[in-house]
């Protein structure tokens, strides 16, 4: 992948290989059944689903117990977005003539952009808990699968925002 560049349309496209769409369906469906499972204790869970109040258990627990759902919920339909723009792009690359080694393009509209943006980010999220990244600086080690996929992640959220922001090299 080049990086996400905004068409003369409005939308903004970007060309992944097979390997890529692999990765990113992959990933979005193993993220997608952590959500609907929400093992307790799961790192990951704790931070995409965070404490409202974590000096207080008993308000985060209320809190909680009225937003987790919908939160969740949300989560899942970004998720979704991700995934079905992926298999329409497949799908067009196909009908196109486009063989399994050839880039699919893939093209998203603002609001697509923007649940993309989400999901990419919830990823990442969801990776650094596993890798034990807590801020900014802090690295996965280095060469391993995981790090390279969290920081490619990086690299796609990073082209998407100065797509959408016109900042393209």
């Amino acid at each position: 992948m080049r990086g996400f560049r905004t068409e003369p349309d409005g939308t903004v496209s970007a060309e992944l290989t097979i390997d890529e769409v692999a990765i990113l369906l992959d990933l979005t469906s193993q993220f997608s059944e952590l959500l609907r499972q929400r093992p307790a204790g799961d790192e990951a869970i704790d931070r995409l689903l965070p404490d409202a109040y974590p000096d207080d258990a008993s308000a985060s627990a209320e809190f909680r117990r009225f937003t987790s759902d919908g939160l969740v919920d949300r989560k899942l339909a970004t998720a979704g977005i991700l995934l079905e723009s992926i298999r329409v792009a497949v799908a067009e690359s196909t009908a196109a003539g486009a063989t399994g080694e050839q880039a699919t393009v893939l093209r998203l509209d603002a609001a697509a952009a923007q649940s993309w943006l989400t999901a990419i980010g919830d990823l990442r999220l969801t990776i650094a808990s596993r890798l034990g990244i807590e801020e900014d600086g802090d690295g996965g080690a280095p060469g391993e699968a995981m790090t390279e996929v969290y920081d490619w992640l990086g690299f796609v959220q990073g082209s998407l925002v100065d797509a959408l922001d016109g900042d393209q090299p």
